[in-house]
């Protein structure tokens, strides 16, 4: 989203905001400290929902607890949620298995959440328990837009959500800034971030630390900026995994700038499925990044198989064109610091790589990179030095197949 577009909501917000008529605190509705609101919260979105004139709900400072519950729109006028408290979801697996999610937001233009707040979704389920309970499939994302047009997000924290912390579908000219993601680094599937099928997202000046990927680009993502980020730990920031379901929209426009990442599995990624359903990603570009003791911390991986639970002999239909990786420098945790794993059926197009800096210290030996069915066009300084790419029948980078990496 460029910035004129970004200041032009932002002025939008602003006076729509001056002119509010209506303030409606949960309180008036019965909400009390220490216990469950969700009705007083209800109600008191319906009655601002409901207003010709721009409101606000207020959830004032303290501890309460919160069901899931959902704001609906359309709403009339501008709407603003000011949560100046801490919502706990509620932690009886009997009550929020089936909910999907903890707070949904749907269908609604000019809405701002904000506050200095917290969402906390008390997800602190130990791994070994998730594995071996059918609970932890359906736990509650904590919070849910969907289809939000010409909104923001802003000054509120996510704790410990029970799997995806922000889980954004259908959004329009939707921009988070100085939100803070928070869950311990072995907590499974809580992506900080989550954001498919939406146009215009802004993800800005946010720190994001989770077990999972800080910031995930699902399918039919287009013209998202990320900048100013602090990622970690967590996998990194990724585009995908693309290519798992069928009839998946293009993935166009994608920039991450500006990023701080620091002890996380990966760094900038890009996943697709082998195996997959046809689909494309273009115009994907990261610039400006800087690694703290990062594994992979440049990865494009068309062979994306986690548990092993796919085909990885049967090359990615995920094609991937335009794609940009300059000014990235640091410390990485692995010696292969450059992985590129393109499709052998669907060939890489346009992939750059430039001003690269990173450096290895530890036991694996010397920086390298990787390279499979893919030469990437390279300029400035690059350390570790570029890869010529070998090509392999499936177009994966199975052991045992010839694939070429250079040391330094």
């Amino acid at each position: 989203m460029a910035k004129s577009n970004i200041l032009a909501l932002f002025l939008s917000l602003l006076m729509l905001s001056a002119a509010a008529a209506l303030d409606v605190d949960v309180t008036k509705h019965g909400a009390k400290q220490n216990a469950d609101i969700s009705q007083a919260l209800r109600d008191a979105w319906k009655e601002a929902c409901a207003a010709t004139t721009p409101s606000k709900v207020l959830i004032p400072q303290g501890t309460y607890q919160l069901s899931p519950v959902t704001m609906e729109g359309p709403c009339k006028a501008a709407i603003e949620l000011q949560v100046k408290g801490t919502l706990k979801a509620l932690t009886d697996p009997a009550n929020v298995k089936d909910a999907g999610s903890w707070v949904s937001f749907n269908k609604i233009e000019h809405l701002t959440v904000s506050g200095g707040g917290t969402f906390d979704g008390q997800g602190a389920v130990a791994p070994s328990e998730c594995e071996k309970d059918d609970y932890c499939k359906k736990r509650p994302i904590n919070l849910s837009f969907n289809a939000i047009t010409n909104s923001v997000v802003q000054d509120v924290t996510s704790l410990n959500s029970k799997q995806f912390h922000i889980n954004v579908i259908g959004a329009k000219n939707f921009t988070f800034q100085r939100v803070t993601v928070t869950a311990p680094e072995e907590s499974l599937n809580t992506d900080g971030i989550h954001v498919g099928r939406s146009s215009g997202v802004t993800i800005t000046d946010s720190k994001i630390g989770t077990g999972d990927d800080c910031i995930s680009i699902g399918d039919g993502t287009q013209q998202m900026e990320i900048n100013k980020i602090n990622c970690g730990p967590g996998h990194g920031i990724s585009v995908g995994s693309l290519g798992k379901y069928q009839n998946e929209q293009p993935v166009v426009g994608i920039r991450v700038r500006e990023c701080n990442i620091s002890n996380t599995s990966n760094g900038v990624r890009i996943k697709t499925w082998p195996a997959s359903y046809p689909g494309t990603a273009s115009d994907l570009h990261f610039e400006d990044i800087k690694m703290n003791n990062v594994s992979n911390p440049i990865l494009l991986d068309q062979v994306y198989c986690p548990h092993n639970q796919c085909n990885a002999k049967v090359p990615s239909r995920v094609k991937l064109d335009r794609v940009s990786f300059k000014n990235i420098r640091g410390t990485s945790a692995t010696a292969v610091a450059i992985k590129l794993a393109c499709s052998g059926g669907v060939p890489c197009e346009g992939v750059e790589l430039a001003d690269i800096s990173l450096t290895y210290t530890g036991p694996e030996g010397p920086i390298k990179s990787e390279c499979t069915n893919i030469q990437p066009k390279t300029s400035g300084k690059m350390n570790p030095p570029p890869c010529i790419a070998s090509a392999t029948p499936s177009g994966s980078a199975i052991p045992g197949r010839r694939r070429l990496s250079f040391n330094f």
